[in-house]
C-alpha cells in the first residue's frame, strides 16, 4: 500500500539533520516552497546569523482570527546512541517510520503542511495557520522571535494546537521551566593546607544541599497537581564542573540546575528558598562565613494551564474520537509562551509517543499519522 502524503513528506523532513543549534534553513525553505506551490505565502523570521529561521504561513481570510498549528523543526543529537538504522534516513518497518524526529516532532509538521496545502484549495471563513520554529529543544529559543512578530500583528490566532507527541490525546497543561547556572568561587591553595582556603566545590555542595532541602519541602508541603506524574514542582542539578588537580584547592566550580514549576508556583520564590537553605548549610564554612554562588538565569519559559472546560478544549474534543482523553504532560512546549504573551489558548495534541522521543530508533506509527491527518481534515472543515 502506498504511503500517505504526510508520511512521504515526513521521510523528506527526517533527511534534514536539523539538530538544535545547527542550521534549519534548508528545511524551512523546502516547506516554504511546498506552500508557495499551493499559493500560500510564508513569512520567514531568521536568527541573527541567518542560519536558522521560523516560518509563519496562513491560508484563508486575513482579517479574522484562525487556528494556528505549531511545531518545532529541530531535533536532539544522535551521537553516542546505539541506532540500528540511519537516524537521518527514514526507514519503514512494521507500519512504523523510523528516524530522528519522527515522533518529536516532524510527524506533526508533515501532517500540518499537508493540511495547509489542502486547506488552500477550500473557501475558508477562518484561516488555518502554520508556525514552525527552531531550537525548541534547548528552551523554546527560536519561537520567541516569531512571537515578537505576531504580537504586533493586527489579528492574532484564536487557538493554537502544539503538535508534540501525545498519541493524539489532548494535553491541557505542562510545567514551566527555568534553567540556571551557579558559579561558585573559592580560594586556590595547596591541598596540604586545605582548611586555610575556601573550596569552591564545597560551596557548590552547600548549594546542592539547599536544593535538596528545598525539593523535600516542595514534595511534602508545596502545591500539588495530581494531573502530573510528579505532582509538585521539581528541582534538578544536571551538570557540575570544578577542580583542576587533586592537590589544588579549587577556586571555581560551576553547576547547572533547573526548576520546573506548577503554574501556582514561582521559580523566583523557589530560588530564594534554595538560597536561604544553602545559607544555613554554608554557615560552618571558612571562617564561619556564608559563601553562596552567583546565580544567573540561562533560559526560562512559562507553563501551560488551559482549563479542561474551555471552549478551545471542547472544540478539539468534538474533532477527535469519543475515547480521547485530556491529560497533562511532563515535557515543556511553546504553548505556554503563546498563551502568556499572545493570550492565545493553547493545547498540545499530536501523533506519536513521547516515550520513544530522544531515544535511538525513534519512530512514529503510520496509524498515528493517519489519525492526525483525519483530525486536521475535520478541523479544516470546521473553518469553512
Amino acid at each position: 500500500m502506498p504511503l500517505s502524503r504526510s508520511a512521504e513528506l515526513l521521510k523528506t523532513l527526517i533527511a534534514f539533520p536539523t539538530i538544535s543549534r545547527t542550521p534549519n534553513l534548508a528545511l524551512i525553505e523546502h516547506v516554504a516552497g511546498l506552500l508557495a506551490a499551493a499559493g500560500i505565502r510564508s513569512t520567514i523570521v531568521r536568527n541573527d546569523t541567518g542560519t536558522c529561521a521560523n516560518l509563519f504561513a496562513s491560508t484563508g481570510p486575513a482579517d479574522v482570527p484562525g487556528v494556528m498549528l505549531s511545531g518545532h523543526t529541530d531535533v536532539v543529537p544522535v551521537e553516542g546512541q546505539p541506532w540500528t538504522m540511519p537516524p537521518f534516513e527514514a526507514t519503514l518497518r512494521d507500519e512504523r517510520l523510523y528516524g530522528r524526529g519522527a515522533a518529536d516532532m516532524k510527524g506533526f509538521v508533515a501532517c500540518a503542511v499537508i493540511a495547509m496545502i489542502d486547506a488552500s484549495a477550500r473557501t475558508l471563513k477562518k484561516p488555518l495557520q502554520l508556525a514552525l520554529s527552531y531550537d525548541e529543544e534547548i528552551g523554546c529559543v527560536g519561537v520567541r522571535r516569531l512571537i515578537d512578530v505576531l504580537e504586533v500583528a493586527p489579528v492574532r490566532p484564536e487557538l493554537c494546537v502544539v503538535g508534540e507527541p501525545t498519541m493524539m490525546q489532548i494535553a491541557t497543561g505542562h510545567k514551566g521551566k527555568a534553567a540556571y547556572r551557579a558559579i561558585c568561587c573559592g580560594q586556590e591553595g595547596h591541598s596540604a593546607l586545605a582548611p586555610n582556603y575556601l573550596n569552591a566545590i564545597h560551596v557548590a555542595a552547600d548549594w546542592i544541599a539547599g536544593i535538596r532541602a528545598a525539593q523535600q519541602h516542595l514534595a511534602e508541603n508545596g502545591a500539588h497537581d495530581d494531573g502530573y506524574d510528579v505532582p509538585y514542582s521539581t528541582i534538578h542539578v544536571g551538570t557540575i564542573h570544578g577542580g583542576k588537580a587533586l592537590n589544588i584547592v579549587p577556586n571555581e566550580c560551576t553547576l547547572e540546575f533547573e526548576i520546573r514549576t506548577l503554574t501556582s508556583d514561582k521559580a523566583d520564590a523557589i530560588l530564594d528558598d534554595i538560597r536561604s537553605r544553602a545559607s544555613i548549610a554554608s554557615a560552618t564554612g571558612l571562617q564561619g562565613k556564608v559563601h553562596l554562588p552567583a546565580v544567573e538565569e540561562v533560559n526560562a519559559y512559562p507553563g501551560l494551564d488551559t482549563h479542561v472546560a474551555s471552549d478551545a478544549v471542547k472544540f478539539l474534543e468534538a474533532l477527535l474520537p469519543p475515547e480521547t482523553q485530556t491529560r497533562k504532560v511532563a515535557f515543556g512546549t511553546e504553548g505556554g509562551l503563546f498563551s502568556t504573551r499572545l493570550s492565545v489558548p493553547a493545547v498540545v495534541c499530536g501523533p506519536g509517543d513521547i516515550d520513544v522521543a530522544h531515544k535511538p530508533d525513534e519512530y512514529v506509527a503510520l496509524a498515528q499519522l493517519d489519525a492526525c491527518d483525519s483530525f486536521l481534515a475535520r478541523l479544516t472543515s470546521c473553518l469553512q
